[in-house]
């Protein structure tokens, strides 16, 4: 027999604990459901400073029990299938639920095997990554014993969760070595699948600066696609501009791997995804574009802007806002529309962060009466003291 709810939410992670916090304030008799597996909640934004040393990985992780609203049922279950057009989902131990609504956020499904070899190789003999509670230490192990060679930091040619995370850890290696004399002794090289350092123009020129001032090499057009450990060789894809494509391998003697990403597959194999794989929603109100009691927020949805927490906080209050309109009025009536916000604190040195903050159109979209283009250690400062504070106190509280 199946379990009904007002919303289910499927996912227990930023989106859909912020969302259920919020709507719950809205209406305190709404029965909501979130289903998600796992026991601990990760702050993952600090995983990039557990890998420059700055924090110890502890710091990231907390019971999800904690964070589940009052009121709220949690579902301590993986969803396996959805039935939009009979309303239910299927879990895995759990069997069907029906809702009246449903609000869809998984997050983002982390494919290491995309890349020959990494699954093996990921964590010894130089392979590092901060994609992962469990993978960030080592990223400061090699950092730290580096004093030579070449440090090879990738990036993946598909969306990424905090698309700046991977250049921030090349920045914060690079500092570290100047601040220990071994700058000059290390070839950092960083390889991009696109063609630009960064999307938005104004962005784009400040890390050029950056990267000129650590004597980085910002590669271009080059994806990983084969890590062979046992020679310390990366084999990456390369594209020119007539897109002719060669395989090209690279040594390395430290390489921070971003690994490809997707859409968790129980999400890609089923009718809610749009032709590249994400949750098909308006990219405005973020109401599925097919089933009108559906919507979706956060990495897995197929908004086209960067996929953040900070993305997060802006959607979290347009999906609260016209869903309620709909389980009152059963349309939206007062449409509350999403403007593509995002926000990517590109750290690039000890002390020093760029705020980079851009809408659909990458045009810059300031919190901040001020260049915040500039490095700043107030902005630093924000970044590690300020908003995990925000992030566990207020944003999951729906307070944020």
């Amino acid at each position: 027999m199946s379990a009904h709810h007002n919303v289910v939410i499927v996912g227990g992670g930023t989106a859909g604990i912020t969302v259920a916090a919020r709507l719950r304030k809205k209406d305190r008799n709404l029965d909501i459901a979130i289903i998600e597996p796992s026991e601990y909640h990760y702050y993952q934004p600090i995983w990039t400073l557990v890998g420059a040393g700055e924090f110890k990985k502890e710091v990231s992780r907390r019971n999800t029990a904690d964070y589940i609203p009052k009121g709220v049922t949690w579902v301590k279950d993986r969803v396996t299938s959805f039935s939009p057009e009979e309303n239910s989902v299927l879990t895995a131990d759990s069997g069907e639920l029906s809702y009246d609504f449903m609000v869809v956020a998984p997050g983002i499904q982390i494919d290491w095997d995309k890349v020959k070899g990494l699954p093996n190789a990921l964590g010894k003999d130089g392979v590092c990554s901060n994609y992962g509670y469990d993978n960030a230490e080592y990223t400061w192990e090699v950092l730290r014993n580096l004093k030579s060679g070449r440090a090879i930091f990738t990036q993946p040619n598909t969306p990424v969760k905090c698309g700046g995370a991977p250049q921030k850890i090349m920045y914060l290696t690079a500092d570290h070595l100047r601040r220990k004399g071994h700058l000059k002794d290390v070839d950092i090289q960083f390889m991009s699948p696109g063609e630009t350092v960064f999307g938005v123009e104004k962005f784009r020129l400040a890390l050029l600066k950056v990267l000129d001032r650590y004597g980085i090499t910002f590669n271009y057009r080059k994806n990983l696609v084969e890590i062979r450990a046992s020679d310390k060789v990366a084999v990456f894809e390369v594209t020119d501009e007539n897109g002719h494509m060669e395989l090209e391998e690279e040594s390395y003697d430290m390489i921070h791997v971003v690994p490809p990403q997707s859409a968790p597959d129980f999400v890609k194999n089923s009718a809610l995804v749009d032709e590249e794989g994400w949750v098909d929603v308006d990219n405005g109100t973020l109401q599925h574009n097919r089933y009108p009691n559906i919507f979706s927020l956060g990495d897995v949805s197929g908004t086209t802007k960067a996929k953040t927490g900070a993305a997060v906080r802006k959607q979290a209050p347009i999906v609260t806002a016209n869903l309620m309109n709909m389980i009152e009025q059963g349309k939206i009536t007062n449409t509350k529309v999403y403007n593509g916000y995002s926000s990517c604190p590109l750290v690039t040195g000890y002390g020093k962060l760029i705020l980079a903050e851009f809408d659909y159109d990458n045009n810059p979209d300031p919190s901040f009466p001020f260049d915040t283009a500039k490095e700043r250690w107030s902005m630093y400062f924000l970044k590690t003291r300020i908003l995990p504070i925000l992030y566990w106190s207020g944003m999951l509280k729906g307070r944020a």
